[in-house]
């Protein structure tokens, strides 16, 4: 897990060194003290119009407008500021980080590790959706890790029983509880009375922004949700 830290810090240190010398070379460009070439010209412009600087876009992450970028930029610096200098958090916004599924691979190398004679390739990801939100969670799992931030697109979930259901009327996303996910060795195949949600980055479905699968409990069969095209999605703006 420290060695993903490192690499997500790095990455997020590239992201604010950007913004940070992006902003002080426009100011000076206003002032005439230097020449304002086309990246500023191109930041100055986006900045009015509320959209991403193309070179911030190229090094960080999509979204709508500026603002919800900034906000964002600011949620992720507080993360893993957090994890640095408090210690690992008791549960982890997975939408807050470069690339959530090494954040995934690395907790099945740390489960491996911690059990003798386990082999990574047999090592599965396995998960149980809690009854409780983020503020809710008092201590880290015994084994594993606790995400929030998800959002359940195309249905609704149904808290006291953790289970699927219709999606209520004029709600297009459904925040999830926290999500317990772990590891375990094993070579059986899953549950297929479970419909296996995919999870997304963002409201765009491609390959590009397919995290992993966890499993949810329905009572209707797992190709109902399939007709439905229900997802778990990081990010809705």
């Amino acid at each position: 897990m420290n060695i993903f830290l490192r690499q997500e810090v790095d990455r997020m240190q590239k992201v604010i060194t950007t913004v940070r010398n992006t902003l002080k070379d426009l100011k000076l460009a206003i002032d005439g003290t230097i020449i304002m070439n086309e990246n500023l010209r191109d930041a100055l412009d986006c900045m009015y119009d509320a959209r991403i600087p193309a070179q911030w876009k190229k090094i960080s992450w999509a979204s709508s407008t500026l603002g919800f970028w900034f906000t964002e930029l600011l949620e992720r610096n507080a993360q893993f500021d957090n994890w640095l200098f408090n210690g690992r958090p008791n549960a982890f916004w997975m939408t807050g980080f470069f690339n959530p599924q090494g954040f995934l691979t690395a907790m099945r190398q740390e489960v491996t590790r911690a059990h003798k004679g386990w082999a990574l390739d047999s090592v599965v990801l396995y998960n149980d959706v809690t009854k409780w939100m983020k503020d809710d969670v008092a201590q880290p799992p015994l084994e594993g890790v606790y995400v929030y931030g998800l959002y359940l697109e195309g249905a609704g979930w149904d808290r006291r029983n953790a289970k699927l259901v219709e999606q209520k009327p004029k709600v297009l996303f459904e925040q999830m509880p926290v999500i317990h996910i772990y590891a375990i060795n094993t070579t059986g195949t899953k549950d297929p009375r479970l419909y296996s949600c995919p999870i997304y980055k963002k409201p765009v479905r491609t390959d590009l922004t397919y995290i992993a699968a966890v499993d949810l409990r329905t009572v209707q069969s797992p190709d109902h949700w399939i007709l439905r095209g229900v997802a778990l999605l990081c990010d809705v703006k």
